[in-house]
């Protein structure tokens, strides 16, 4: 008997644990801390849709809207054509533009920088969304809100 309390108190504390950790998840946990995603993307890219399954992954709430009119979208969100790719992210005040890794996009976030948005041009093999094997880095650019673009990251 002295066996079978000594093997199940561990057990009962560890399954309380979970369950006690299940219960407080609060609003806080970073899962919430991130804003809404509306990818705008053509209804015959394949790749667009499998980018946005990605950012759900990683704890965005995305909106998806599929538009065959993608060039007044890259003109609403003054998107120059140096750093265009098959769909348009928008997240807050931003624009994400491709198939940005989440790198990118946390560091947009956390630093805030006075710009429009951040674009992965192309759809380079071993992004997300784009499946494949990575071949080069990711040259990621800014576009300033004098409209000028530079480099932002590199991955």
């Amino acid at each position: 008997m002295k066996k079978m309390i000594s093997i199940s108190l561990p057990i009962l504390l560890i399954v309380g644990g979970i369950v006690f950790g299940l219960l407080n998840l609060s609003p806080d946990s970073e899962e919430f801390d991130k804003p809404k995603a509306t990818v705008f993307y053509s209804p015959t890219c394949s790749c667009c849709q499998e980018y946005i399954p990605y950012l759900k992954r990683q704890g965005f709430s995305v909106e998806a809207k599929s538009t065959r009119d993608m060039l007044s979208v890259k003109e609403r969100y003054q998107i120059p054509s140096e750093i265009e790719s098959c769909h348009t992210t928008i997240i807050g005040d931003y624009f994400v533009e491709g198939h940005m890794p989440i790198e990118a996009i946390n560091k947009l976030l956390e630093t805030k920088p006075d710009i429009l948005g951040i674009g992965l041009a192309g759809m380079p093999l071993g992004s997300p969304g784009m499946g494949g094997v990575k071949r080069e880095v990711f040259k990621i650019y800014g576009l300033s809100k004098e409209e000028k673009v530079t480099e932002f990251l590199s991955l």
